[in-house]
């Protein structure tokens, strides 16, 4: 089956505001059961693994044509078993709602408020290849030291980091590829070509 499937962005205010709403539903029902975290954790797994890898799922899940009975049959047959039943039942909801392509919002909300409640900076890991445990802990804990917070990773592979990783945390970056090494040193080299033309023109100057 083929289907137009909506893919929601930050810059639609719609998708964005709606999500908010489901995922403040969520986070409630996720923290009256204890079960916030494992909660999240799923919810980024669909989102993130099971809806972008099984694309012929998330057109049942965005397709107007197929009812609200049939997507809940196939959220119970696939993960009844699997995920918590907090989740489980906001799929369903949220399947009578018509609001499953949503998923990718509600996602984004819900550990948006959650890292406010628990005063908790975002930062934005870019490597070439994936991070090991090791290193993601080493990261986690230099930034959390750096910022006196606790830290969340957003992680990207991103073949064109080379040798290193850059690390974002709002307006600050912090670059250890390749290119950013070649940037500093062209940069420094710049600086002090230029403190070289100062120095050699107050020379002239004071000769003159």
């Amino acid at each position: 089956m083929e289907e137009s499937i909506k893919h929601d962005t930050v810059l639609d205010t719609g998708a964005e505001q709606l999500g908010a709403t489901y995922a403040s539903a969520l986070l409630g029902a996720a923290q009256q059961a204890g079960a916030v975290d494992e909660v999240l954790t799923q919810l980024s797994q669909l989102v993130t693994e099971t809806l972008r890898e099984h694309r012929q799922l998330a057109a049942v899940f965005a397709s107007p044509r197929v009812n609200v009975e049939e997507k809940q049959r196939v959220i119970d047959r696939l993960f009844a078993d699997s995920l918590n039943p907090v989740l489980l039942r906001f799929l369903k909801v949220t399947a009578i709602r018509g609001r499953l392509a949503y998923l990718p919002s509600v996602l984004r909300a819900a550990e948006a408020q959650h890292d406010e409640i628990l005063g908790r900076i975002v930062a934005e890991v870019r490597s070439a290849v994936a991070l090991t445990d090791e290193l993601r802990g080493q990261i986690r804990d230099r930034l959390s030291e750096t910022f006196a917070k606790q830290v969340r990773l957003q992680e990207r592979v991103d073949p064109s980091v080379i040798g290193g990783v850059v690390i974002r945390v709002g307006d600050t970056v912090f670059d250890s590829s390749v290119a950013g090494r070649l940037e500093s040193m062209s940069r420094r080299a710049s600086n002090g070509f230029a403190r070289h033309l100062l120095e050699q023109f107050d020379k002239f100057a004071s000769a003159t």
